[in-house]
């Protein structure tokens, strides 16, 4: 699995996702810290990574391009904003929902549940 984590969240997510054996970047390794949501969509897209954030609007995007990827994993607010917290919840999740990523979905951690959706978003 290989991951792009946004300027959202600290580039330790990255090291960490490294650390632990994945093919993790964050966006300040392609100078793209300062760059919009669909560009960090491209660069995902086409590099085949699963984007990594706490920036919701990622959420709308996936549902106005209507694809299958790149799958997003996003951290609701409320959770711990600690890097080392959510690469921990990250890890301990990763066997559950590996497959789910691999065919496209959204997932979406919050306070005491994860949520599930599988893409394309439907617009209905």
């Amino acid at each position: 699995m290989k991951f792009l984590v946004d300027n959202a969240l600290s580039p330790l997510v990255a090291e960490g996702l490294r650390k632990s054996g994945f093919d993790a970047v964050h966006v300040r390794d392609y100078d793209l810290q300062r760059a919009s949501d669909d560009e960090i969509f491209d660069k995902a897209e086409a590099e085949n990574r699963i984007i990594v954030s706490a920036d919701t609007d990622f959420g709308t995007i996936l549902a106005l391009r209507s694809k299958k990827e790149p799958s997003v994993i996003l951290f609701r607010r409320g959770l711990e904003r600690r890097p080392e917290q959510q690469l921990t919840l990250l890890l301990t999740h990763l066997p559950i929902i590996k497959e789910v990523l691999e065919n496209g979905a959204i997932v979406i951690f919050h306070q005491t549940h994860l949520r599930i959706r599988h893409l394309p978003i439907d617009s209905d």
